[in-house]
């Protein structure tokens, strides 16, 4: 199961750099990256609704499920 974090989208749609974004969420910009990269092994609900309210978005316009199968037949 693959988890794709789709921050880098919702980012050029609001126009809002990582920085920007990191300030206005309350985490650092290393974190951040971590997460828009796809490496987090998790993230807690109160960053996840943090992003969604600055982003003015849905959880699932950040992430979403692709099957890691699909890409290996």
């Amino acid at each position: 199961m693959a988890i794709v974090v789709d921050i880098d989208v919702m980012l050029a749609r609001r126009k809002m750099s990582v920085g920007e974004l990191a300030d206005r969420v309350g985490i650092t910009p290393a974190n951040l990256a971590v997460l828009k990269n796809g490496r987090a092994k998790a993230v807690r609900f109160t960053t996840l609704a943090a992003l969604c309210e600055v982003l003015e978005c849905q959880p699932g316009d950040l992430l979403r499920w692709e099957p890691e199968a699909a890409a290996e037949r």
